[in-house]
């Protein structure tokens, strides 16, 4: 059997991507001045995008609509689910974020990550 080549999402291939920056809504900072940066290497029809993610150290509250799969490439993040216990993020951690989720997502060091979200 044979397979084409899949490419998959690493640093050193989203320069050529299209990346977009931003920052969570100024309501949802609970502290410091987080800026994101997004790389989307791919966006399929049915809403499913898959790419790189970064933000910089701040806490800001999350509510998710949609279906997430993470993996952490750098950095330390800490997700806090409502009334859970925080969970600490760092490079090589792979999580699900699901519909429903509501939390909060504190970047410790600057950190990365590769996505695919499922809307």
């Amino acid at each position: 059997m044979t397979h084409g080549g899949a490419p998959s999402v690493s640093p050193g291939r989203y320069g050529s991507c299209r990346g977009g920056g931003g920052a969570p809504p100024a309501d949802r900072v609970i502290s410091g001045d987080p800026k994101f940066r997004t790389w989307n290497v791919e966006e399929a029809e049915g809403g499913l995008y898959a790419g790189i993610w970064e933000a910089t150290p701040g806490k800001w509250r999350i509510q998710y609509d949609e279906w997430e799969f993470c993996h952490i490439l750098s950095g330390v993040s800490v997700i806090t689910e409502e009334g859970g216990e925080a969970v600490t993020l760092r490079a090589g951690d792979s999580f699900i974020l699901r519909p429903g989720f509501r939390g909060t997502w504190e970047v410790i060091e600057t950190t990365r990550k590769e996505y695919v979200i499922r809307i």
